[in-house]
């Protein structure tokens, strides 16, 4: 892990989500891998804070499903399983499904459309990029634009169950992004989630529905975890 500036000066609480949104930040982006070790020690003499932190910060990624604590050998990253990343598809496309039919009820919220395509457009523009992360910001864009189709539906307890999910993907999201650009150009991935944006923009429930189901997102899943 690369050093960082110490977080002093900061209140307890900013001390936790600072901490917080560091580690999960290098979880999502693959900087560390699904089974790594997170030791506190170490974690406490990057961010240059207490343990008191940190082991909060453990904990609300544990209950978000990115790390494990393991009795008497501390705390991983989780490592998901082929049947692990079926059941949460299979969560995700569920819920995916009913967002779409409350949030097309009525024509869609123009201020939340706004939202979905600047994800878009993000996605877009990273599919344009060839550097040494550009799979990982792929996967980074890809999880803003699920999150902002569901807040489309404007109901907080469904995003609030809909995050941890999207989440736990994002954990094999990049590695699956790998795969699929070893056989397509990312330019299609951009192309499906602009097609499904347009879907949406249409305000016809079916339409979404059917761009739904046959986005996509599990292509090349199987074949990276068997790998």
């Amino acid at each position: 892990m690369t050093a960082e500036v110490p977080l002093d000066g900061l209140g307890a609480q900013s001390l936790v989500d600072l901490a917080l949104e560091r580690i999960r930040a290098d979880i999502l982006r693959g900087a560390i891998q699904p089974g790594e070790r997170l030791v506190e020690e170490q974690l406490t003499r990057r961010f240059g804070i207490s343990r008191a932190p940190v082991r909060e910060a453990l904990r609300l990624l544990g209950q978000q499903g990115l790390v494990e604590h393991l009795p008497r050998r501390g705390v991983r990253v989780a490592e998901l399983s082929a049947q692990d990343m079926t059941e949460l598809f299979g969560l995700r496309d569920a819920l995916e499904r009913f967002a779409v039919e409350t949030a097309l009820v009525a024509p869609p919220d123009p201020a939340r459309l706004v939202v979905l395509e600047r994800a878009v457009e993000r996605i877009e523009r990273a599919a344009l990029d060839d550097h040494e992360h550009a799979a990982l910001d792929r996967a980074e864009a890809h999880r803003e634009f699920h999150l902002a189709l569901v807040a489309l539906a404007g109901h907080r307890h469904l995003l609030r169950v809909y995050e941890p999910i999207i989440m736990q993907l994002q954990l094999y999201m990049a590695a699956n992004m790998r795969r699929e650009a070893e056989q397509r150009s990312p330019a299609e991935g951009a192309h499906r989630h602009r097609h499904l944006f347009e879907a949406v923009a249409s305000g016809d429930a079916a339409t979404v529905l059917t761009a739904l189901a046959s986005h996509g997102a599990k292509t090349y899943l199987a074949a990276e975890l068997e790998s």
